[in-house]
């Protein structure tokens, strides 16, 4: 019950954060990106529970498919054996704060404690340092990018929800995704998502039909050069 009140809190804030960003003056996180080529990028979040993450990390090495888990800090302590699986198996890790707050009611202080504190746990174990941060709730606001940019991490949203927390069953989670798709989408899933085993390899499998490479976050961003559009689209100047 938890993490369904939780990931429902997500959907209601991202839509917040969205309304919110089509602001002139706002700074933008990355919802997805534009590219001259097939590649996307299918990104976990993790904060609550670990019942399907191997499963999950066993799909993705049958399909030969790299991705990006978003942690929390609390997860990273209660799961360290799972986040030197995730590492030990060439996936990318990515910051999902300390505490899981709304990160635009902190203060520069606290935004800054947040994503230090997970990502120096991350850096013990992996001896990485995340350079991808993702708001928890999908929630923020100027300070939190400039915040996180200050700090070496690319603010990074989705421009395709899976829905997958609303528990609908697995076809509704995959029409959603492949219907949805093009190149440069970011997809949001769940690291504990109820039926995510069972429709996870579905939706690799129709996106690799398609043409699709899916990659981590971090090789499908842009790092110079760029601008982002009112609906958070990276584009690379020409």
């Amino acid at each position: 019950m938890t993490m369904v009140l939780s990931l429902m809190t997500i959907s209601i804030s991202k839509n917040y954060s969205v309304i919110n960003a089509f602001s002139p003056t706002k700074e933008l996180p990355i919802y997805s990106v534009e590219r001259n080529d097939n590649k996307i990028a299918i990104s976990f979040d993790a904060a609550y529970g670990d019942e399907y993450t191997l499963d999950i990390l066993d799909t993705l090495d049958k399909y030969n498919v790299k991705s990006t888990f978003f942690l929390v800090k609390f997860w990273v302590e209660k799961f360290p054996h799972r986040v030197e699986e995730i590492h030990k198996r060439g996936h990318e890790i990515g910051n999902h704060s300390a505490t899981h707050p709304n990160m635009s009611t902190l203060s520069r202080e606290n935004m800054a404690k947040e994503l230090n504190d997970t990502g120096d746990l991350i850096y013990e174990i992996t001896k990485e340092k995340p350079i991808l941060f993702r708001p928890p709730y999908g929630d923020y606001n100027d300070t939190v990018i400039e915040v996180a940019r200050e700090n070496g991490y690319h603010t990074i949203q989705w421009d395709i929800d899976s829905l997958d927390w609303k528990e609908l069953g697995v076809q509704p989670v995959v029409d959603r995704v492949v219907r949805n798709v093009s190149s440069g989408s970011i997809v949001l899933f769940h690291n504990n998502a109820k039926y995510i085993s069972e429709y996870l390899p579905l939706v690799i499998e129709k996106l690799q039909e398609e043409g699709y490479e899916i990659v981590p976050v971090s090789e499908l961003i842009h790092y110079e050069d760029y601008k982002i559009d009112n609906n958070g689209r990276q584009i690379p100047n020409k």
